[in-house]
């Protein structure tokens, strides 16, 4: 897959093929531990891929994986409030 077909994608179809791509490189994985993979290359390839469409997903929403995973880790505005007041009760 080339990055100028990717890049023509929208931000659905994207994540679309990111999971095909994901699924696929699992399958695979344990068909090469199985020992009935008939090219080692395309594991590369296919991480390759979802490399690229992971970038570009990245550039098109702004967002990065850590910043989502900061967002979720943050507490909701008001608990945090809550757990000021209560510390400053003590």
């Amino acid at each position: 897959m080339k990055a100028s077909e990717l890049k023509e994608l929208s931000v659905e179809e994207l994540t679309r093929k990111a999971g095909e791509l994901r699924e696929n490189l699992f399958n695979l994985k344990i068909r090469r531990r199985a020992g009935t993979l008939e090219s080692t290359a395309d594991v590369t390839k296919n991480k390759r891929d979802l490399a690229r469409i992971l970038t570009l997903l990245t550039q098109k929403t702004g967002v990065s994986k850590a910043q989502r995973k900061a967002a979720q880790k943050q507490p909701p505005p008001q608990r945090a409030q809550q757990a000021a007041e209560g510390k400053e009760q003590r």
